[in-house]
């Protein structure tokens, strides 16, 4: 799963409210408790992805079956094909003693849990199918604590609070990835410098990270069911969720096709971040390749990588709300892939503390510039108010193609040409998303949308 966006439509001017007044509404306790569920979302993310990357590499797996690990990450791109049985389904015990909602959020945590204790236990270097099943498990139980909570989000809070909610999940769930890369990267080596093996550092350090779920159990064990979550079940106990999602599912497919230039538009969403998901996948393994530390990986990476991600994010809705959509679009497409040659260029130079900051920061920043404007196309794609939920869980799990499926190769890509070429190759990915941004424009596809805010 990539992070969460938050895009909203634009409104009327609200009264101006003091600062005081600003800060309070995240002191509420239905934010608060939506800042510890998004930490709990955030966390488990990486444990299948980067960091686990950098484990398998460390172990000495080669990069073809790192690449190939991407694939791993079906699960949050599928995961829109169960969220009806998380509606519909009780959980037996779990659903009668803590509540619908709740029930499922317990329950879902708890397997999470089991999940990367499993994955803690199993050897990169002598069994990467075991690795490879645990780290499915770990995305399956995730991308389900991910469906629970989000509805959670929506019904616990009322609409004064919604934005300052969604915020402090965003902000927190960023907090869990960086847990979960450069805190359990630190943990790792903070073991290993007692003496314990590295094999065994990686066992301990995952299971920290699993302990660190219950920070989610206690929050969802200390909140309350929401009052919609009931009202919602009674409203709808003559047709099954599963028939709701079904026929939503089926007029917002129909809706969407039925406009001009659907199916490039579609083709488009698929490939307009593939230039990211392809370098993404390798990023990992490259650093350590190059002869960096697992703290240097932590630091700056993930830590000042998460820096330039913010900076860029705000830079990216400056663009968005400067210039037309097609232009933004334009701008962000081409900065995102022109910033992997910061890391063609951090290959020549080699060990480098500073080349490494620096190349991170490019790529972070451009790829959040991208991003931004990427959300708010995807949001402007999504106009009948009958199926905008659907239509947009459909189009970003569309989008997770690139990075899950079409990413998968990248290991054998850059096994073959070295990590200087691979990053030009990066670069090339992004030109098919680009000419079909300039077939749509010129077909009008963009002024059709009419403007969009982010």
């Amino acid at each position: 799963m990539t992070a969460p966006e938050v895009t909203s439509p634009a409104a009327s001017p609200a009264p101006a409210t003091s600062w005081r007044e600003s800060l309070a509404v995240y002191l509420q306790p239905r934010v608060l408790i939506v800042l510890f569920l998004g930490f709990s979302s955030g966390l488990p993310l990486a444990l299948s992805g980067s960091t686990l990357l950098v484990w398998m590499r460390e172990a000495g797996v080669d990069l073809k079956t790192i690449g190939l690990f991407a694939l791993v990450g079906t699960p949050y791109t599928l995961k829109f094909l169960w969220a009806p049985l998380v509606d519909a389904l009780h959980v037996p015990l779990f659903t009668r003693t803590f509540g619908r909602r709740r029930g499922w959020l317990v329950f879902s945590q708890l397997l999470l849990i089991i999940a990367i204790l499993l994955l803690a236990m199993t050897d990169p270097a002598r069994s990467p199918f075991y690795v490879a099943l645990g780290a499915l498990l770990v995305a399956t139980t995730s991308s389900t604590q991910d469906i629970v909570v989000d509805a959670f989000r929506v019904e616990s809070l009322p609409e004064s609070e919604q934005a300052a909610g969604m915020a402090a999940y965003v902000a927190a769930y960023r907090i869990g990835m960086l847990v979960s890369t450069a805190g359990a990267l630190f943990i790792v080596s903070g073991f290993e410098d007692t003496g314990i093996a590295r094999s065994s550092a990686w066992m301990w350090g995952y299971v920290v990270m699993a302990a660190m779920v219950l920070i989610g159990t206690i929050t969802a064990l200390v909140a309350t069911e929401p009052e919609q979550s009931v009202r919602a079940e009674a409203a709808t106990q003559a047709e099954t969720a599963f028939t709701r999602v079904l026929h939503a599912a089926i007029g917002a497919f129909s809706e969407f096709l039925s406009r001009k230039d659907a199916l490039a538009a579609l083709a488009f969403v698929v490939l307009f971040k593939f230039t990211d998901a392809f370098s993404g996948t390798m990023t990992a393994p490259f650093v350590i390749d190059l002869g960096f530390t697992r703290n240097d990986y932590a630091a700056i990476v993930k830590g000042v990588g998460l820096a330039a991600t913010l900076i860029g994010g705000f830079a990216g809705g400056f663009v968005a709300r400067r210039y037309s959509l097609a232009t933004s679009l334009w701008i962000g497409g081409v900065v995102q892939a022109l910033a992997n040659l910061s890391f063609s260029w951090l290959a020549v130079v080699g060990t480098n503390q500073w080349a490494l900051a620096l190349a991170i920061c490019a790529e972070n920043f451009t790829s959040a510039i991208g991003t931004v404007i990427f959300v708010a196309y995807l949001s402007a794609l999504c106009q009948n108010p009958l199926h905008t939920a659907t239509q947009y869980a459909l189009l970003t799990a569309l989008a997770a193609v690139g990075r899950t499926y079409l990413s998968s190769g990248a290991g054998f890509v850059a096994e073959t040409t070295g990590w200087a070429l691979f990053f030009v190759i990066c670069v090339l990915v992004a030109i098919p998303s680009l000419m079909l941004l300039a077939w749509l424009q010129k077909r009008g596809h963009f002024d059709a949308l009419g403007p969009v805010r982010v």
